[in-house]
């Protein structure tokens, strides 16, 4: 096969040797340097950032300069830029980096009720890629498409960007349906079809989300079948593994093989090592995806800095039991010929994870029940006087299984080198929500409101995995590359004008597990397409994102 390159894409990379940025040193002088910033006398630009250490996304170290603005494009980055901007940011003592892009985000989920996404901009958050783990908010076909979405999205005036992938859970939903069986050829040239379309119209990959159902019956080959279009565009396949803990290493395998089949990326989706027992195949990991790297398949995955997981407590329960859809499920979980396994099965689970009290409850459906969000499941059960699995199975019949869950199961030794390995990008996996109006529910996991400030405090100044150069660019430039998002990403002259101001002494997300809804510290400003949309922590206005499309 043709190598692929694994580098960011030539048009970023040029445009920064070409010397677009007019760049200075931190050691250089710089009338910025002491007194008060210098303000010129003309007028010529909408803002001007002045004097912050600017972090433009490459990995480089910082350099002393300032920004200018206009119609929502980067125009100016010199040492003293001349002329006046209509505003002016004194960013002096402050790092000055590109919007983060959170590579594989829930975000959206909220958007309808909450258009606000006050817990993503919060944390310097511009863009997100959403569609992840095998589901979309639109399917492929002609009711259902990308444009459609696109329109609809755009109508609720979101505070940040907001790029899509098409999940294939989602097309086998709409095709086949919820049964664990072989899609026919006519099944198969349909399916193919929608992801043609999306990519086409603007999709910026393709997901699978092989725990959850319908995705989980995908085959090997089905999945090969339905990321080829992805080759041609350069797009990746990013995946939510058939198996995060015990056969890790085998979805590894799987995963690395459709991307051959295929021919694009591969893009794997928070990375981890579930249970104990697991921890140590993370060399393991990491050789796998050298290894596909040496055949020539661009191969990264993503990471979140936290020891827990979230999804849905029926993922508890083995794929086969969901077959058919919860009707389906909530019977065999009752019918004496299933039973039996079913329960053998998820108790085997619970003691990978290590234990009930490794399971948190984050949401359900019936009001009844809140009084188990936020409770760990067995210290919850016992003060129900019940047996921990029938407090389950009598939460997802009454809640028709709609009930969260997180998982404390992950090392953070591990998490340390995830972040710092040089194939890895930083996401929250997180949803949109604010700590106060129709988005706050539930209690969610903390990373939909701390993922990005939690890496520069924790993981960049406390415990010293990677630098903060490294940080900015797993936030930055490499998730624009891997996504082609290429206006973004970077801080350089012409370049979509998305901009995060941050104190690094102070950065630090506030959100915990037993209190979610907590805005993180030290993000001080932040520009959406050259309109403020956090300014001195304070929310300014409307939202100025929109979609963002891949060009074909």
């Amino acid at each position: 096969m043709n190598k692929r390159s694994t580098e960011p894409n030539r048009t970023r990379r040029d445009l920064l040797k070409a010397g677009a940025i007019a760049a200075a040193s931190l050691s250089a002088p710089s009338i910025l340097l002491a007194g008060a910033p210098y303000v010129p006398s003309r007028r010529a630009y909408d803002l001007v950032l002045r004097g912050g250490a600017v972090l433009d996304g490459s990995g480089t170290p910082a350099r002393r300069l300032d920004i200018a603005v206009t119609a929502g494009r980067i125009v100016a980055m010199q040492p003293a830029v001349a002329d006046r901007g209509t505003e002016e940011i004194d960013a002096r003592g402050m790092t000055v980096a590109p919007g983060f892009i959170d590579i594989h985000s829930h975000g959206d989920g909220g958007l309808r009720d909450d258009p606000r996404m006050e817990s993503v901009i919060r944390q310097g958050i511009t863009s997100i890629v959403v569609g992840a783990d095998g589901s979309s908010r639109f399917s492929g076909d002609a009711g259902n498409s990308f444009a459609a979405w696109e329109a609809r999205t755009n109508a609720l005036r979101p505070s940040v960007n907001i790029a899509s992938m098409i999940g294939l859970g989602t097309v086998r939903g709409a095709v086949v349906g919820e049964s664990d069986r072989r899609a026919s050829a006519s099944e198969m040239a349909r399916m193919t079809a929608m992801v043609e379309r999306a990519v086409s119209e603007g999709a910026c990959g393709a997901s699978s989300g092989l725990e959850y159902t319908p995705g989980a019956f995908a085959s090997e080959s089905e999945l090969v079948a339905l990321c080829r279009p992805l080759s041609a565009r350069g797009l990746s396949y990013a995946t939510h593994m058939r198996n995060e803990d015990d056969q890790l290493l085998e979805s590894i395998d799987e995963s690395i093989a459709v991307a051959r089949g295929a021919r694009c990326g591969l893009q794997v989706s928070h990375l981890k090592q579930q249970g104990t027992r697991n921890w140590s195949k993370i060399d393991a990991c990491f050789a796998r995806l050298r290894a596909a790297r040496a055949e020539g398949i661009a191969a990264w995955f993503d990471v979140y800095p936290y020891v827990a997981y979230a999804t849905g407590l029926t993922n508890l329960f083995p794929t086969w039991s969901r077959d058919g859809g919860d009707a389906a499920f909530l019977a065999r979980l009752a019918d004496p010929a299933t039973a039996p396994r079913i329960r053998q099965e998820v108790l085997a689970k619970v003691e990978l994870i290590g234990g009930w009290d490794n399971v948190q409850i984050s949401r359900v459906a019936r009001a009844e029940d809140r009084d188990a969000e936020g409770k760990r499941l067995g210290t919850w059960a016992a003060a129900q006087q019940q047996d921990p699995y029938e407090a389950v199975v009598g939460l997802l019949r009454r809640n028709n299984t709609d009930v969260g869950m997180l998982g404390f199961a992950m090392s953070e030794d591990n998490l340390d080198r995830l972040l710092a390995h040089e194939f890895s990008m930083v996401c929250s996996d997180g949803g949109g929500f604010a700590i106060d109006g129709p988005t706050r529910r539930g209690s969610p996991h903390p990373r939909g409101a701390g993922t990005f400030p939690r890496v520069l405090g924790r993981y960049v100044r406390e415990r010293r995995a990677l630098s903060l150069e490294q940080a900015v660019h797993r936030m930055t430039a490499r998730p624009a590359s891997r996504v082609r998002l290429s206006d973004r990403g970077l801080l350089a002259v012409g370049m979509a004008a998305d901009i995060v101001v941050f104190d690094p002494a102070t950065v630090s997300d506030t959100a915990t597990f037993a209190n979610p809804f907590q805005y993180p510290v030290g993000i001080v400003h932040v520009v959406v397409n050259g309109y403020w949309s956090l300014r001195n922590g304070e929310r300014p206005g409307d939202g100025t994102g929109r979609v963002l499309r891949v060009a074909s």
